[in-house]
């Protein structure tokens, strides 16, 4: 496409909630982890798997059990939210603020990459006896 010669009424938005197609035979629960499968190019709820990107928190649950890919679609939202802490010397501390943390489930983050098995969830922005504080 050409550069502009005229003015143009670019479009926009907040950038915090989108909508994305469902994988095929896919349940994703309200408040999961929803994640981008670049295998599929579809949302999938998180789990264990070195080809996820999280994209945010599902708003409602979105059901495609024996629907075919893109059958329906996700509501999801990006922002800080508070998601379960792995355990043992997966656990996140306060010491891990700022750093990136993975993927273990739909509701469940943890310190490292589980010896590349994992994608990254987001940043660790704050840790507290429920939990973890995870940007998305």
């Amino acid at each position: 496409m050409p550069a502009l010669t005229s003015d143009r009424n670019t479009t926009s938005r907040a950038g915090i909630d989108f909508e994305f197609p469902v994988a095929a035979n896919t349940n994703i629960f309200a408040g999961a982890i929803v994640a981008i499968d670049s295998a599929t190019s579809t949302a999938t709820k998180g789990a264990t798997a070195t080809t996820l990107k999280a994209v945010g928190i599902a708003q409602e649950r979105a059901d495609n059990t024996g629907g075919a890919a893109g059958a329906i679609r996700v509501k999801v939202r990006r922002g800080l939210w508070h998601v379960a802490n792995s355990a043992a010397a997966d656990q996140i501390t306060l010491a891990d603020v700022g750093a990136d943390c993975y993927l273990v489930d739909d509701q469940t983050v943890a310190k490292t990459h589980g010896t590349n098995t994992r994608s990254i969830a987001g940043k660790v922005r704050d840790v507290d006896a429920t939990g973890v504080w995870v940007e998305f």
